[in-house]
């Protein structure tokens, strides 16, 4: 199966790049744990914030699979986007053993995630 890998750039540079969106993202919410202790935020301007990471991330992730496959660079970032969604999800179903949201806003982040990574595989 490593061989398989290896001799798929195209998993590879995905792998890549939701790592790096993932960086990003833990990053970002580090700075944003910082403020949310030192500003005393309200609920508002955090999650504003968190939706925010969520599409900068993507949105960097978009970039850097676009420059990587040269070709249909939407697609790969509209991809790069609805696999850091399901990581996501996947990572929340794990921790909260359900989900916290209604479908309006699974499908809104779904949007934002897939949009932030198409944007980002556009511009590259």
């Amino acid at each position: 199966m490593e061989r398989r890998i290896r001799k798929n750039p195209k998993v590879m540079w995905m792998l890549k790049s939701l790592l790096a969106s993932y960086i990003i993202t833990a990053v970002l919410l580090v700075v944003l744990a910082m403020l949310l202790y030192r500003l005393e935020l309200n609920e508002k301007t955090v999650s504003a914030s968190i939706v925010g990471i969520y599409v900068l991330s993507t949105f960097v992730g978009g970039f850097i699979i676009g420059k990587l496959m040269k070709v249909r660079q939407f697609f790969w970032g509209l991809s790069l986007g609805a696999a850091y969604f399901a990581l996501l999800l996947l990572i929340t179903l794990g921790v909260y053993k359900g989900l916290n949201g209604d479908a309006a806003n699974l499908l809104t982040t779904f949007v934002l995630c897939a949009g932030g990574g198409m944007a980002g595989g556009m511009i590259s």
